[in-house]
């Protein structure tokens, strides 16, 4: 039989860091409560592990991931922002290398980097994610982080 290592959503020890987007705030404050809702609810006292850090726009977020990773004081790094279409090609520029950017800061530095930055098509769709019909992204985030570093240090034995 195969043996299963997995996650679990239990209190990892350690700080953690969100990394947020002030561009779309209306968006980005609503994922952030539900971000530190649910590291709350799994035992990680928001007040006293966690740190909020404001990057200028969603661009900007993947090198501000970096630093808080490469600083040593997280166990997670979870990144939460929204990059929502308009009329210009903009959008795909900005939502792709964020997208990269994050990705590649996690695999450059181990640690884990959570992409919660919404990419959408509306403003509908973005404030449905941020805690509407279709839930809160910034809680999922906070769940994939815990499970992640919990996954981690499986791993690490």
């Amino acid at each position: 039989m195969s043996r299963v290592l997995e996650g679990h959503l239990t209190d990892p020890g350690g700080k953690f860091a969100i990394v947020a987007g002030r561009f779309n705030t209306f968006i980005t404050e609503p994922l952030i409560s539900g971000c530190e809702d649910v590291l709350r609810r799994h035992g990680i006292d928001p007040d006293t592990r966690v740190d909020v850090i404001w990057a200028p726009g969603a661009f900007e977020i993947p090198m501000v991931c970096q630093a808080a990773a490469r600083s040593g004081r997280y166990a997670a790094v979870i990144s939460l922002g929204a990059v929502i279409r308009g009329s210009t090609p903009h959008f795909d520029f900005v939502a792709n290398e964020v997208a990269k950017g994050v990705g590649q800061v996690g695999l450059d530095t181990g640690v884990p980097i959570i992409f919660g930055v919404l990419t959408t098509d509306t403003i509908e769709q973005a404030i449905e994610r941020s805690g509407t019909k279709a839930g809160n992204k910034g809680a999922d985030a906070g769940m994939a982080a815990i499970e992640m570093v919990s996954l981690l240090r499986t791993l690490e034995g």
